[in-house]
């Protein structure tokens, strides 16, 4: 009775417009009662805690891991098994992996989501029919897999995987995200992958020799005299390299120095520490074991034999990274399509991905420097804060600097320990030079400008005779690219450039697309020969009786320079045979 007559006696003491605004909101209340539209408390998003993956786990759960080429997977899995990791890879998805991925998965996901995903399924499930336990499935397996934000889809595969796992039936599998700035870590406890000194330099050096012997392999095998040859060699040149990555020696520096020396530097860790990785480095990246077995593989190689007189036209691939990059039906097979269609591939690494990230964030740099400073005020007045910015700046940009040079060095020296015959890296301060004035070379997300880039430089530079971009259906980043392409082409007329987006189905359509303009490429490569071979004065039959007596000619790693304005690697070898013929005419 009190608490009723003090609030009727407040509400006469209000004023009407406070009398007006109190019924409105009894009013409003009652409505949304009625109605069903009464506020509840805010329940906002939380990531849901996963299980750690700890280190006294190692021993008994296995890693699983795919998405590259089985040439890189090979060299990775050696990598983490020999650093003691348990790893298995995901065979390469294939069309009823995607189909399994659209089921438990979102719609309107990129096609790597659906067939990465789905792959993962079929794998576990198959594991449950070998008569593995679903409990056991769960905690002896985790998923190891890439992870990044920004403006694609990309940045959502890590849920929407746990999302499609929980939707089959497998409810708190981990999947463990790889991040480029948090790491290999789980939600809680101790990591149970953790990166050492040995795996992430020998992460570095598989990740080279893998980019090296994948276009090694799409380089020859288009050339080779005996079928098959090339895949045989090179299996054997993979397992040889997989068993050193796996089993060479670590270095540790208190067991490489005398036991005086090395009881005095244990008593000094950090020191001990630093030269302990600095000697780690050195062995993975200048160790002469490692030249050696380089050295052998190429041995290997020589054993195939080629035939460089067939005209074959040259197809750049370019495109979204995962597209360009699996040999399954994620890009309908593309790479084995070309190879029967009579073209050779030259496919793209994950080097020169690691090297626009480099890149990249030098750019960032230069274009946030100084952005705390008060431009309004003197440069004087603001001289420490503008030394800070300064040291702050240039020691990042050498770091980045250091990374490109050291990237750049080791995939050189371990392509000319190979032989010399996969392609250097692209300059990237090249390509964004070429591309700017096309597409801002700031602008994020996807491949960005590399695929405008590298259409020009390919192109221009008379490297290809038809690149061929690949990227997932509906990949915002690649149809951005793919609108800018439109007024590329139109500055250089001479230029074949065809994009292909990729899914589920379609594979007749892409594959009917891709002959069309492979047939209008065929025809660029077969003129070119044909103008190279009058130029020589000789016929055809002439050369091949030179060659035939001449077995380093049909040595794979023989070195045939690359005239300028000349792509094809009939043309460049007829002209260098006629320089042969001539020399050995004039002595």
């Amino acid at each position: 009775m009190e608490n009723a007559s003090s609030n009727a006696s407040e509400t006469s003491r209000a004023s009407p417009e406070q009398r007006i605004a109190q019924l409105l909101a009894v009013e409003r209340a009652r409505l949304e009662q009625e109605l069903g539209l009464a506020k509840r408390p805010v329940q906002h998003f939380r990531r849901s805690e996963e299980r750690a993956f700890t280190a006294g786990e190692r021993n008994r759960v296995t890693i699983l891991f795919g998405g590259l080429t089985w040439k890189h997977e090979q060299l990775i899995q050696a990598v983490l098994e020999g650093a003691g990791y348990r790893t298995q890879r995901l065979p390469t998805p294939d069309l009823s992996a995607f189909h399994v991925g659209k089921q438990f998965g979102n719609t309107g996901q990129c096609n790597p989501a659906y067939f990465t995903v789905g792959n993962l399924i079929k794998y576990l499930r198959d594991l449950e029919f070998q008569g593995m336990s679903h409990q056991d499935v769960l905690d002896n397996y985790v998923f190891f897999t890439a992870g990044t934000c920004g403006p694609c889809r990309f940045g959502m595969y890590e849920s929407e995987y746990r999302m499609a796992l929980k939707n089959a039936g497998f409810d708190g599998f981990r999947v463990l995200l790889f991040k480029q700035d948090d790491g290999v870590k789980a939600q809680t406890g101790e990591p149970g992958l953790k990166f050492t000194v040995d795996i992430g330099m020998g992460a570095f050096n598989a990740l080279n020799l893998g980019d090296i012997t994948n276009e090694m392999i799409y380089r020859i095998r288009p050339y080779e005299i005996t079928p098959g040859k090339t895949d045989r060699v090179f299996g054997e040149v993979l397992e040889e390299l997989a068993r050193f990555l796996r089993d060479r020696r670590r270095f540790e520096i208190l067991q490489s120095l005398p036991q005086w020396l090395s009881q005095r530097l244990a008593e000094k860790k950090g020191l001990k520490d630093t030269l302990n990785t600095l000697g780690k480095i050195y062995l993975h990246l200048y160790g002469e074991d490692y030249a050696q077995v380089l050295r052998e593989c190429r041995d290997r190689i020589r054993q195939i034999e080629v035939d460089r007189l067939r005209v074959k036209p040259i197809v750049k691939i370019t495109g979204e990274f995962w597209a360009q990059t699996t040999e399954g039906d994620g890009n309908f097979n593309m790479f084995a399509f070309l190879e029967r269609e009579g073209a050779q591939v030259l496919v793209d690494g994950v080097a020169n991905w690691v090297l626009y990230l480099l890149r990249q964030a030098k750019a960032n740099a230069h274009a946030r420097k100084g952005l705390d400073v008060d431009h309004y005020r003197p440069a004087w007045y603001q001289f420490k804060k503008l030394l800070a910015n300064g040291l702050k700046f240039h020691k990042k940009l050498s770091f980045l600097t250091l990374g490109e040079r050291i990237m750049a060095g080791q995939y050189k020296r371990a392509a000319e320990k190979l032989g010399n015959l996969a392609h250097p890296l692209v300059s990237q301060a090249e390509l964004a030079r070429l591309a700017h004035p096309f597409y801002h070379t700031l602008a994020q997300g996807g491949e960005g400008h590399q695929e405008v880039g590298k259409n020009v430089y390919y192109s221009a530079n008379h490297l290809c005779h038809l690149v061929l971009a690949l990227k997932p259906f509906g990949c915002l980043p690649s149809s951005q690219s793919d609108g800018v392409q439109s007024a590329v082409v139109n500055r250089f007329p001479e230029m074949i450039f065809l994009p292909v987006e990729t899914s589920g189905e379609g594979e007749i359509n892409a594959h009917s697309r891709v002959q069309m303009a492979l047939g209008e490429a065929k025809s660029k490569a077969k003129l070119e020969f044909q103008r190279a071979l009058a130029s020589t004065g000789k016929r055809l039959e002439t050369i091949k009786g030179f060659v035939d007596q001449r077995p380093e000619l049909r040595d794979p790693l023989y070195p045939v320079p690359q005239r300028q304005g000349i792509a094809g690697i009939a043309a460049n070898f007829v002209l260098y045979v006629n320089d042969l013929m001539n020399k050995r005419q004039f002595c």
